[in-house]
């Protein structure tokens, strides 16, 4: 990946976050934007959003973020002048949940129970 499109990847990110920080904030409240990828073509942009709640909340606030994803787009044009403005594709990013599970398991791991039989 270019430094180019890396700065242009921090950018939208940095510009979604704060559209919805500036005009959604009740709505965003348990929202993060993780990462965004812009295609080499600056055609399409995948957007990974991290959800705080349980799946159904996830959802619900992920349909409600690609419906008004055109009002976000629009705002990020104004904002930022590039050549093509890229589609926003937004996707749920759960490496979070992966990665506490991850570190429950190790822990689970490190500190076996005491109801377990010992081998000796």
């Amino acid at each position: 990946m270019s430094n180019r499109t890396l700065r242009v990847n921090e950018l939208v990110q940095r510009e979604i976050s704060d559209i919805l920080r500036q005009r959604y904030q009740s709505e965003s409240v348990a929202m993060t934007i993780t990462e965004v990828r812009v295609a080499p073509d600056l055609r399409d942009a995948r957007v990974f959003v991290s959800i705080i709640g349980d799946e159904e909340m996830a959802q619900k606030k992920l349909a409600w973020l690609r419906g008004i994803s055109g009002e976000i787009r629009a705002e990020v044009g104004r904002r930022i002048i590039l050549k093509y403005l890229p589609k926003f594709e937004y996707i749920l990013d759960t490496s979070a949940v992966r990665g506490s599970r991850i570190l429950q398991v190790l822990d689970e791991i490190g500190h076996p129970r005491d109801d377990k039989p010992h081998d000796e």
